[in-house]
């Protein structure tokens, strides 16, 4: 049986996280979100602090208004001064993405995963959102905010999201022609994303 990838995109308050997690459970793989930092510390030897720092937003934001370093799989080596650059940590993660996908199927949440992955044969690239009121209202109850604070967390986020998306692919993060399937998180359950999820990669790849 062919390997398959499956990306997930997702706006604050969207929860593409939790649906990530059903739908790895529901197929028996994988789920690679913030424990990519982990391996990808492992394979470069760099600080995973520095992985954290710098997930999924451009550490020196300077850089996203004068440049781009969009993604062609190159590695810095060590010992030169740029080797824990955002660009170098970027490559980092992107290495063990596409080392994981010749090597076993898996659902990865964020990092640019529909980009790195978008030669693999068997992909399928998610956004998964919600309106804004109700992200709002989830960010509220889930992290004990106001309504403005609510609101200035989200709009961080997705401005870091959507920077770091665009400085390392080129792509815009919201263009929804780079995805496969946008589920709204407010019309459908997890579940029923799942199953929305499940149907078209039969429709897509045939049976797993």
């Amino acid at each position: 049986m062919e390997n398959f990838v499956i990306t997930i995109s997702r706006c604050c308050g969207g929860n593409g996280s939790a649906v990530g997690k059903l739908l790895s459970e529901r197929l028996g793989v994988a789920l690679y979100d913030r424990n990519l930092l982990n391996l990808a510390s492992e394979a470069s030897g760099i600080n995973q602090a520095l992985f954290e720092q710098a997930d999924e937003k451009v550490k020196n934001p300077l850089l996203f208004k004068i440049s781009k370093s969009v993604y062609h799989g190159e590695l810095i080596p060590p010992g030169r001064g740029d080797f824990t650059s955002d660009k170098n940590l970027f490559n980092y993660q992107a290495k063990v993405l596409r080392e994981l996908a010749s090597q076993e199927s898996f659902v990865v949440v964020g990092r640019a995963g529909g980009f790195v992955l978008k030669d693999h044969p068997r992909i399928l690239r998610l956004f998964v959102y919600a309106p804004h009121d109700i992200c709002v209202s989830r960010m509220m109850e889930l992290m004990g905010l106001n309504e403005r604070e609510a609101e200035a967390l989200i709009a961080q986020r997705d401005k870091d999201r959507g920077e770091y998306h665009k400085y390392f692919t080129g792509e815009d993060w919201l263009d929804f022609r780079n995805y496969d399937l946008c589920l709204n998180t407010a019309s459908l359950s997890y579940e029923g994303c799942v199953e929305q999820i499940l149907y078209y990669q039969k429709l897509k790849f045939g049976s797993l």
